[in-house]
């Protein structure tokens, strides 16, 4: 499997313009009006929260991987903290399913937007022209690393440039006005409902770990792996909050809740009418599309890695090529799958929960085995930790009372999960959850 990997293949800018080819793939067209319709008029302020904890997360993922820098790197540091049993396959799992949620999400979100040039809502066009993307991410992807870099970089400098237009021009259309501020900034919002979108809006930073699971290939790792994780989630918090107030500044809470799965289109038309549409999507059809591609490109990767670890099995089923091919066959069909029979909100809410739990495990394991040994301080561990049990606890209950079939089927698929690592590793004799070298106090 080594031949898959090309060290010094990502150079510092390419490794940010993965990272936040991710975030603002799934962040700003998938989310923004799923996290209104928690937060309320307060959707700005939970991205900056989310923001803000994504930044006391990275602490953890820097610090590792500034030592250990590796492709896979989340299945890496887990191993490191927990040793190769059942708790560091199934945290992973969580990890690889998640990312795989995600493709799903930015991949629905593409198709639509993509409707909305022909002012079609929904239907069966929005899962169809959704495996149509995540088919073409997967041709790209097998041309190599020099195609994705380069595309990557072509895509990050037009999406950017596109969705700061967009929010400069929105802005200016309704002159610099937050439409929601209009009766009482904070009404009809909960803390619950505020503690639930900061959840949800998690999902549009997780695009760093993308970063720490090319490791391996970035050029001067203990450099740049922590220099790309940190510029891409300002860059990232900078344009969702220029966007978020753009897009509250033409529509109305009700009137985002009511487009949520497509409320930046929504939110041009008031400003700039059916130009302002085409552009909108247009951007969106290259966000989407950049987002998943890395993504596939990520986590077809990191499941390569748990192969390679012994973690998880490889199928092959009689498949040409490496272990990377089969992975990156897997990763699609499971995305796929995923766009075809879930809609938007319960995949960004199935992904959010998978997340969270496994970056609470990542902290714990590195504040219980590892900080020593890479000179990570106990307080910013244990506040990543809170951080996210806190937001997590919020969007449990609010989901449990909205729509409790997701929660059922997210407590359900992390049993699984963990059954099946438990299961496979005492067949193979690789059961025990002891850490190798890792440090303890």
């Amino acid at each position: 499997m080594g031949a898959s990997y090309e060290k010094n293949s990502l150079t510092l800018p390419g490794a940010v313009a993965m990272g936040t080819g991710v975030m603002i793939g799934a962040g700003i067209f998938a989310l923004t009006g799923q996290v209104a319709e928690l937060a309320g008029a307060l959707f700005p302020l939970a991205f900056l929260m989310a923001a803000m904890i994504c930044g006391f997360s990275a602490y953890s993922y820097i610090k590792v991987s500034n030592k250990y820098p590796s492709a896979g790197g989340i299945a890496m540091i887990l191993k490191k903290a927990y040793g190769p049993g059942m708790v560091t396959g199934g945290a992973a799992l969580l990890m690889a399913f998640s990312m795989i949620i995600n493709e799903s999400l930015v991949a629905r979100t593409f198709g639509t937007y993509t409707l909305q040039l022909f002012g079609i809502e929904g239907g069966i066009l929005v899962p169809v022209l959704a495996i149509g993307l995540i088919v073409a991410a997967f041709l790209v992807n097998i041309a190599g690393n020099d195609v994705i870099g380069s595309v990557s970089k072509v895509t990050a400098v037009l999406k950017i440039g596109g969705i700061l237009l967009f929010a400069l021009v929105a802005l200016w259309a309704a002159g610099f006005a937050f439409q929601p501020a209009a009766n009482g900034v904070a009404d009809k919002t909960s803390a619950g409902g505020f503690l639930a979108g900061v959840a949800l809006a998690i999902l549009a930073y997780k695009g760093f770990t993308t970063i720490t699971n090319s490791g391996g290939e970035v050029k001067d790792p203990k450099k740049n792996v922590g220099r790309a994780i940190m510029i891409s989630l300002a860059v990232c918090t900078a344009i969702y909050l220029l966007v978020c107030y753009a897009v509250g500044s033409t529509l109305s809470i009700e009137e985002i809740v009511k487009a949520k799965d497509y409320a930046l289109a929504e939110a041009s038309r008031p400003a700039v009418g059916e130009y302002g549409v085409w552009f909108t999507v247009a951007i969106a059809i290259i966000a989407t599309a950049s987002g998943l591609l890395a993504s596939v490109f990520a986590v077809s990767r990191m499941l390569a890695m748990l192969v390679e670890m012994d973690l998880i099995p490889e199928p092959k089923l009689g498949l040409p090529g490496d272990t990377h091919t089969h992975t990156l066959i897997y990763t699609v069909v499971a995305a796929g799958l995923l766009a075809a029979f879930f809609d938007l909100s319960r995949i960004a809410s199935l992904g959010a929960i998978f997340y969270i739990v496994m970056d609470i495990i990542i902290h714990w394991g590195v504040y219980r085995h590892l900080r020593n040994d890479v000179g990570a301080k106990a307080p910013v561990l244990i506040t990543a930790i809170l951080l996210d049990a806190v937001a997590l606890g919020a969007f449990l209950v609010m989901k449990g009372q909205s729509d409790p079939l997701i929660v059922v089927i997210a407590l359900v698929g992390m049993v699984a999960i963990f059954a099946f690592e438990h299961f496979y590793l005492s067949k193979s004799g690789d059961g025990d959850d002891t850490a190798g070298s890792q440090t303890k106090d």
